[in-house]
């Protein structure tokens, strides 16, 4: 129930109540949120931050909690706290709210998720724990009531009574299942995490490739080290399926898929027919298969990009 003062207190009270709880706490007991999802990068933007706080001093209190050691926890404002010591504040203006942990999780995720510019591994990473924090709000199955029907954040359950990715995707404005593609981005060695995010590997092609065994995924990178391309979607489903239907998914079979779609396309390629050949510049005469051979692999890295954008609205 309401507490009997809260029900009396005006709005005015109400304000001064939540100012009373901002403070100016010192930078060196403020730490960092666990295993936090979202980059603070030296940027141009930071640059800027830099100089505001510099001049007109933090005018958003950061959030922060307090925890058992008497430190305490950055919910949001790591940007702000980072601009702050580059600018040699000694002090960081909080509003300290007295919430669990996986409260703390959710409010950390909201406030971040409004940036105009989110990595997908940040995505990823950040619907991941707040997923697993709402999962472990009151009121929740256990566990053990959980299981089978969802033992694995990565994986579509058959039936969910829960539907909590249903219900984040509600509040964050992404379908379930785009949800859980993200997650599946968790399961992905850093490197390749790093060329979705650098956008050298397209994002339905990592979400196949997650399905890999670390092993695999590294023989994966080797290959596309030495053909100096990412997997083409079809490239990566037939490894994903190879791996779960054959289950001896091989070094050797990951570089003959990476290497099969070029060589198909060479031997199919008919130079006779007048619709190939006068699209062809007189430029390139000794050199039409490789130009035709671009020329298909351009085409086939646009329709991945575009099928990309539909698969992220």
């Amino acid at each position: 129930m309401t507490a009997y003062d809260e029900i009396f207190a005006t709005d005015q009270s109400r304000q001064e109540s939540k100012l009373s709880k901002i403070q100016e706490i010192p930078i060196s007991k403020i730490d960092d949120f666990p295993n936090h999802p979202f980059k603070v990068l030296m940027n141009e933007d930071m640059d800027e931050l830099v100089e505001s706080i510099s001049l007109n001093g933090v005018m958003t209190p950061a959030t922060v909690r307090l925890k058992e050691d008497g430190r305490y926890e950055l919910i949001s404002g790591h940007r702000r706290k980072k601009a702050s010591e580059v600018a040699g504040l000694e002090y960081l203006k909080c509003e300290v709210r007295e919430v669990t942990q996986d409260v703390a999780i959710i409010m950390m995720v909201e406030s971040n998720l409004q940036r105009t510019v989110i990595l997908p591994s940040e995505k990823a990473f950040a619907y991941k724990m707040r997923l697993e924090a709402m999962n472990r709000q009151p009121g929740r199955p256990t566990k053990e009531k959980l299981t089978p029907v969802v033992s694995d954040l990565t994986s579509t359950p058959l039936v969910s009574k829960l539907r909590t990715n249903e219900e984040l995707g509600n509040a964050i404005g992404e379908s379930r299942e785009q949800i859980r593609r993200y997650i599946r981005l968790t399961e992905l060695v850093p490197e390749l995490l790093q060329m979705v995010d650098e956008k050298q590997m397209g994002f339905r092609s990592a979400v196949e490739i997650s399905f890999l065994t670390e092993e695999q995924q590294y023989f994966l990178l080797e290959a596309m080290a030495y053909y100096d391309e990412a997997p083409t979607l079809a490239q990566a489903t037939r490894m994903k399926r190879f791996h779960q239907e054959e289950e001896s998914l091989s070094e050797e079979i990951i570089k003959t898929i990476m290497s099969e779609e070029k060589f198909n396309l060479k031997t199919e390629v008919k130079y006779k027919n007048e619709r190939i050949t006068k699209l062809i510049p007189k430029s390139e005469k000794g050199q039409e298969l490789e130009f035709v051979v671009k020329a298909l692999e351009f085409y086939n890295h646009h329709l991945d990009r575009k099928k990309d954008k539909e698969y992220e609205r």
